[in-house]
């Protein structure tokens, strides 16, 4: 959206506009507006409408009717958070609890505390993304989704071997994400009931919570550094691992979508909530819905307002989300999706927590 400029009372109008109808989800009248902003001199209703005119000119503002208030546009919206950003740039004058109204506050105590008791007894990346999609669609009353990393899901839980016939071994890979993936793997050498014991022994003591990219990586570094100490050891599992003991089936990385329950409340228009919940039951869509908008290389929360360049059943949806990682490792994106009218200041603290509690949660001592 270009640079819109505003003068400092349309933009006070226009933010008092925003946050009246957040807060209410009624159109806003000129007498509701004045009364909202009583201690404001000059602002009269007949100069508030005068001012409400300018700003539905500029496409911020619409009506639904003749007799009725304004209600704040998609653009409204993303004016609001654009600006929300920028310290000091909004404020209706109205200080809810002595804060700024407009600027982005501190997540408060009871919201973090209900956060982090929520996280209890997450160990796994798997755990941590599935409970953030519960937990965001919770404080959100919206949709809360999660999406890994193509190499999270294909995170070692547990590997074992089983020996078929001379040469031939069962390899049966557990990831994080609760995949189960088996297949028979040829051989050079026939390893014993032993040598297969130890192999999977040795990754899984070793290597649980790993990628498996990671692994085949470590086990071909390891064959060159400690081969004459492990050599029958390593030479075993280096086998297996070359010969695919390692390698998972190709398929689209793991999402965790939870709450739609809370959009279809809020959603009246029959038709329009058969198309909403027709794209975003569409798992490949919201993936990449995600991966459009929020840029894993970035650490700042991403909020995009009107979703429908990207699905035209979603116009009147906004999209806040941040990647959320563990040290260099990217884990994947963390998101709300929920209506236009949402409480932004909150929620954009909200998934920039969440997507920080990651690192806290998940931190693995360096091997």
């Amino acid at each position: 959206m270009p640079q819109m400029r505003l003068s400092p009372r349309e933009r006070l109008v226009l933010t008092a506009i925003i946050e009246l109808y957040i807060a209410t989800g009624e159109a806003v009248a000129s007498k509701a507006l004045a009364r909202f902003l009583t201690n404001r001199d000059g602002l009269s209703s007949a100069t508030l409408r005068n001012v409400m005119a300018v700003l539905g000119e500029a496409g911020l503002l619409e009506q639904t009717h003749t007799s009725a208030g304004r209600v704040p546009t998609a653009a409204a919206f993303r004016y609001y958070v654009e600006q929300m950003q920028r310290p000091g740039q909004l404020g209706s004058g109205v200080q809810p609890a002595g804060s700024l109204p407009g600027a982005v506050l501190p997540l408060s105590e009871a919201r973090r505390d209900q956060i982090e008791e929520s996280f209890t007894g997450v160990a796994s990346s798997h755990e941590y993304l599935e409970r953030t999609s519960q937990v965001l669609a919770l404080i959100s009353q919206g949709l809360g989704v999660a999406l890994a990393n193509s190499t999270v899901s294909q995170v070692l839980e547990h590997i074992h071997f089983s020996r078929l016939t001379p040469g031939r071994v069962l390899a049966v890979l557990v990831t994080q994400a609760g995949a189960v993936q088996d297949r028979v793997l040829t051989l050079d050498r026939d390893p014993s009931f032993t040598d297969l014991e130890t192999a999977a022994r040795y990754l899984n003591e070793n290597f649980r919570g790993w990628p498996i990219e990671r692994i085949r990586t470590e086990i071909a570094r390891r064959v060159d550094a400690e081969e004459l100490a492990y050599h029958e050891t390593i030479a075993s599992i280096e086998e297996l691992c070359r010969k695919g003991a390692l390698t998972t089936a190709a398929s689209g990385p793991a999402i965790y979508v939870d709450g739609i329950a809370n959009l279809i409340t809020g959603e009246p228009d029959r038709e329009r909530l058969r198309q909403m919940l027709a794209a975003l039951e569409a798992k490949q869509h919201l993936i990449e819905l995600l991966n459009a908008y929020v840029d894993g290389r970035q650490q700042e929360v991403r909020v995009v307002v009107g979703l429908d360049e990207a699905s035209p059943a979603m116009p009147d949806l906004v999209l806040i989300g941040a990647p959320a990682r563990v040290g260099m490792e990217s884990l994947g994106t963390v998101a709300v999706i929920a209506p236009t009218r949402i409480q932004y200041q909150e929620m954009i603290q909200a998934v920039s927590y969440i997507a920080r509690l990651s690192e806290r949660i998940l931190e693995r001592p360096v091997d």
